[in-house]
This record gives C-alpha cells, sequence and structure tokens, in this order.
C-alpha cells in the first residue's frame, strides 16, 4: 500500500516520530476505541467522541440525525479525527522532560451522509465490530426505526499520519546527578470479567467475540 502523501496538512514536526505509511496509521485507528472528530459549527470549533469504523481508506462515523454533529456534516463538509493510545507515563527528573509514551494518529477528509442503504449496513457493522469484533453477526439486525434515527457519515481519508513516542526519559546531562527518581510507568488497558446484565436469560452464555476479545487484551 502506498504510504499518504507527507504534505502541509499531515506533516509531523519531529519527523523522527512521524510514519505516513498505512499499515502504521491503520493499526493505531483499529486498535483506539474512542475517536475524537472536530469539525466547525456556527463559526467555532467543536470536538466529539465516538465510536468508528474503517472500511479500507474510508472512515465510518454515525449519529442520530438530530445532532448537531450530524446536521453540520452531512452534506459535506471538512473533519479532523485523532485517536490516541497511551503506552506508559514518561517521568524525568525535570518537569521540562516529563512526557507520555503513545502511540497517535490524526486524519484529515471531508465527511458527507450516506444514503445507500448496502453501504449504511457496511458502516454500522464495522463500527459495531469495532469495538468487539465479530459482535454484528451475533446481534440482532437493525429495524427500519432504528435505521431512520441513525445517519451515517462517509470520511474518505484524505490525509493521516501518525506520531510515537516510545523509551526512557531523555533528561540534561546535568539532571541525571540529582537524586531524583527517573523512569517510565507503563499503562495497559486490560477487559474485566463479563457481567451479563439483569434481564439476560437463563442459559445464556458469554458470547464467543466477547471472549475471543478477552483473549486478544489479556492473553487468556
Amino acid at each position: 500500500m502506498q504510504p499518504f502523501e507527507k504534505q502541509k496538512l499531515n506533516r509531523v514536526r519531529i519527523s523522527d516520530r512521524a510514519a505516513y505509511d498505512r499499515d502504521s496509521v491503520f493499526a493505531v485507528l483499529d486498535s483506539g476505541f474512542v475517536a475524537q472528530a472536530a469539525f466547525v459549527a456556527d463559526g467555532r470549533p467543536i470536538v466529539i467522541p465516538m465510536v468508528s469504523g474503517r472500511v479500507g481508506d474510508v472512515l465510518y462515523l454515525h449519529g442520530a440525525k438530530a445532532t448537531r454533529f450530524v446536521k453540520a456534516l452531512r452534506d459535506g463538509a471538512p473533519v479532523c479525527v485523532g485517536v490516541t493510545l497511551v503506552d506508559g507515563l514518561v517521568l524525568g527528573r525535570s518537569a521540562f522532560h516529563s512526557s507520555a509514551n503513545y502511540r497517535s494518529v490524526v486524519l484529515h477528509g471531508t465527511a458527507v451522509e450516506t444514503k445507500d442503504e448496502a453501504e449504511r449496513e457496511i458502516a454500522l457493522a464495522a463500527i459495531t465490530d469495532h469495538l468487539v469484533p465479530g459482535r454484528w453477526d451475533e446481534t440482532r439486525s437493525p429495524i427500519p426505526k432504528e435505521l431512520r434515527a441513525t445517519s451515517v457519515l462517509r470520511v474518505t481519508i484524505e490525509a493521516a499520519s501518525c506520531k510515537s513516542r516510545s523509551g526512557q526519559p531523555v533528561d540534561e546531562e546535568s539532571d541525571y546527578d540529582l537524586p531524583i527518581w527517573g523512569g517510565v510507568v507503563p499503562l495497559v488497558t486490560s477487559a474485566g470479567t463479563p457481567e451479563g446484565d439483569d434481564r439476560l436469560l437463563p442459559g445464556v452464555e458469554v458470547p464467543m467475540s466477547v471472549a475471543r476479545l478477552l483473549e486478544a487484551m489479556n492473553g487468556k
């Protein structure tokens, strides 16, 4: 796959922390549970956290038709979407050199509402399976009432970049002689024990999608 073109819109200032290849961008995009979508409405910038779903170079977002987000974007408008994974807290011997180890993606595109029913189903399945892969096939299909209330926005990714940091703090050479602790506190996301709701029918077991999620996130 060709990398995203490096341009003014997506250029990362610290070049040794940047990646523009699709594999790096998509790995972070697909791993983050929450995407932050930024757009302009009524002349003001707004950021909305939401779940997304990717199919190739297209990112799908969805929302209730009456929301400001949908109204601002459905006819075609620029949008910027960010996803960040925090891997650790980097504690330098000075506040200046304290940081975080992370992987992040910022993408740019134009959002437009899709009315095609086949594409809408593909998009909603991708968004559902983004949280728990395989969950779409285990659930009841959306009914007409639900589909009428939901708008699906297609964002073709026009530019994107991945930025990351890893490793130990980089302190001033003179600070290494200070009796101050420096290092990294790793952060790990794990899944807890599934909890069935109060109206779960007797005999209904935890589905395969959830079992696979637990194995993937917890290694068991």
